[in-house]
């Protein structure tokens, strides 16, 4: 069973080390990306906003790095320092949450900006706010009543309805005064 645990922590130090030199390659790629097309900024731009792509990337893959360290960085360090059932109780719990910890990551933005659209509101609350469906979600057509009805009256709207028979579609009437002759 040693032998075992002593490979799983191989394979994810290696793992960790391959996905952190992954992550500085991306970034340090997107930055000397930047450097390059710093040449053909025209003026009125200054530094901070020509790396701003940059400082995004570096900041989302620095998250993404965290959560797998903190999910399989906590595997390793209770297997090589507490060892035994606990290791494997902090595995089952901790290595699941890596999927939580993304989708965390990768709502961020969105969060940031319903921040920014609605000051003074915590981060904790924006997540709810993004993550939580729709009041009409629930709805078995997935919209709300006075939506469906202002789609319903569209006519541009309703491809489905004449996609569908095989009846060619009713004219509209021509209004004789508008029309020129």
């Amino acid at each position: 069973a040693t032998v075992l645990w002593l490979i799983a922590s191989a394979t994810v130090s290696i793992v960790l080390i391959f996905c952190t030199v992954v992550m500085v390659w991306v970034y340090l790629h997107v930055r000397r990306q930047e450097m390059r097309n710093r040449r053909y900024n025209f003026g009125g731009s200054n530094n901070a906003e020509n790396h701003r792509e940059s400082r995004r990337i570096r900041k989302i893959l620095f998250l993404y790095t965290l959560s797998l360290y903190f999910s399989y960085g906590s595997f390793l360090v209770a297997v090589f320092i507490i060892g035994g059932t606990i290791s494997e109780s902090i595995a089952t719990t901790l290595i699941p949450l890596l999927g939580f910890w993304n989708m965390l990551v990768y709502f961020l933005p969105n969060c940031l900006k319903y921040q920014r659209d609605h000051p003074g509101t915590w981060l904790v609350t924006a997540y709810f706010q993004v993550l939580r469906p729709a009041p009409c979600a629930w709805s078995p057509s997935g919209m709300c009543a006075g939506q469906k009805e202002e789609l319903e009256d569209a006519p541009e709207m309703n491809f489905a309805k004449f996609n569908t028979t095989n009846e060619q579609p009713a004219t509209t009437p021509v209004d004789p005064a508008t029309q020129n002759n």
